[in-house]
């Protein structure tokens, strides 16, 4: 392994980052090459909305192969589960070999590959590529987000009322429909535009990249979806909260924003700076009787 970036002394395994670009690449180029044609393969796994398709399963294989190639003794992790493993050397890849697989299979151009590597310190790498646009956003550990095809506007929204956010809430049960109407009362409502890609690892690219401000979702997202966006956010300097249910039966949280947006937003979508306060000075009490 050589250093090249580090969480807490941890080195970056040699060359992890290029593999990566390579894998996510592989994918793009069997997505591209089926998005004009007619869809095969289709068919529902979880539900109506949650699809797979020939040209998802044809990415994931793409990604298998590089991984098998430079990196046979890695774990992955993928989507679909097809090229799924263990692993022996503390590494972990995981792989959304099409994320927002409906938009795709509707025609919609807004899907992506997303790719991270992981190991016992978190990610160090992430990868997702826009293969229409022919846009990467990259980062390794230690090191900035770099964008590859991707014009940055640099957004300074002063506050929310200015500020562009994008992602997703959970309406699945009646729960999750009464929290999105206190959702839409408490926070869209004083945002000033409000926008959903279908792919919840485009939504962090680009606001990784600046060109969305705020990145919140309250749905039940699998790794896959968002490790590598995350990790791009936070190599950006962006502030990455991944957030517990507020009650049970609730989806999780993860929101990506700049501050002093971020504090902003987390305010508004609960618990309140005074329920936190309380919690910090409750956890505080319990240490010091303990």
């Amino acid at each position: 392994m050589q250093g090249n970036g580090d969480a807490g002394g941890a080195l970056v395994p040699r060359n992890v980052l290029e593999i990566a670009i390579e894998a996510a690449s592989a994918a793009a180029r069997e997505l591209a090459a089926r998005f004009a044609g007619a869809p095969t393969g289709v068919a529902a796994k979880r539900g109506p909305t949650d699809l797979v398709s020939d040209a998802d399963r044809a990415a994931e294989a793409a990604v298998g192969a590089v991984l098998d190639r430079h990196r046979p003794d890695d774990a992955i992790v993928a989507e679909e589960g097809s090229v799924d493993r263990d692993g022996t050397t503390g590494l972990r890849w995981v792989v959304d070999p099409l994320d927002g697989t409906v938009n795709y299979l509707a025609g919609i151009p807004l899907f992506c590959v997303s790719v991270a590597c992981e190991d016992r310190y978190g990610t160090v790498a992430g990868v997702v590529l826009d293969p229409l646009r022919d846009e990467l956003f990259t980062a390794v550990r230690g090191g900035p987000l770099r964008m590859d095809g991707a014009g940055a506007p640099a957004r300074q929204p002063g506050d929310l009322a200015a500020a562009v956010i994008t992602g997703g809430i959970a309406t699945a049960t009646d729960a999750e429909v009464k929290r999105a109407a206190k959702l839409e009362k408490r926070l869209f409502r004083r945002v000033g535009q409000r926008r959903a890609l279908g792919s919840a690892a485009l939504e962090l690219a680009w606001t990784a990249a600046r060109r969305v401000d705020v990145c919140f979702h309250e749905q039940w997202i699998h790794p896959w979806d968002v490790n590598a966006g995350l990790f791009l956010c936070e190599q950006s300097g962006l502030r990455v909260h991944r957030l517990p249910p507020l009650e049970d039966g609730l989806a999780p949280r993860f929101l990506a924003a700049r501050e002093p947006l971020a504090a902003e937003v987390l305010d508004l979508i609960g618990p309140s700076r005074r329920t936190r306060r309380k919690a910090a000075r409750d956890a505080r009490g319990l240490q010091s009787r303990g």
